[in-house]
């Protein structure tokens, strides 16, 4: 004897069967593949927000992983995002931890030489680079970073 599905489970059902078939119809019909115009590229990000919070392992969660790897790489060729200033993220990380300039003398020296580091007369050094790293937790490549 068969049984029935209750009709929430049925219509789930349908649901992700057809949101599979567009999927797949759209991966047949090559609608997404690497993205090579601005057109393309907003197409992508405009499906992407209307995914976003898709399940994972769903045809929709399936089809953000891809638009998600697409939008990068087409970020990656044509935007430029230029690296941080070095003295910048110092300042904010200060900022932030509600700490303030005399909190690294300890680090860098007087008063006076950290200000002046803050203020880029004078060069950030490896032991500084370091404890900054530690005691603020800035990435170090940040740090040896050129700054403006």
């Amino acid at each position: 004897m068969l049984q029935r599905l209750p009709i929430q489970k049925y219509n789930s059902f349908l649901n992700k069967r057809r949101q599979l078939a567009k999927l797949w119809q759209r991966i047949m019909n090559n609608e997404w593949k690497v993205l090579k115009t601005e057109p393309e590229y907003k197409a992508a990000l405009k499906r992407t927000i209307e995914i976003f919070h898709a399940d994972e392992n769903t045809p929709e969660g399936e089809e953000l992983d891809l638009l998600l790897l697409l939008v990068r790489d087409y970020e990656d060729r044509h935007y430029h995002i230029p690296d941080p200033d070095p003295i910048e993220v110092i300042k904010l990380k200060l900022e932030e931890k509600g700490l303030k300039q005399k909190d690294l003398e300890h680090i860098i020296g007087s008063k006076g030489y950290v200000s002046q580091v803050l203020s880029g007369k004078k060069e950030l050094t490896l032991k500084m680079v370091k404890g900054l790293h530690r005691y603020l937790g800035i990435s170090a490549d940040i740090l040896l970073a050129e700054g403006k």
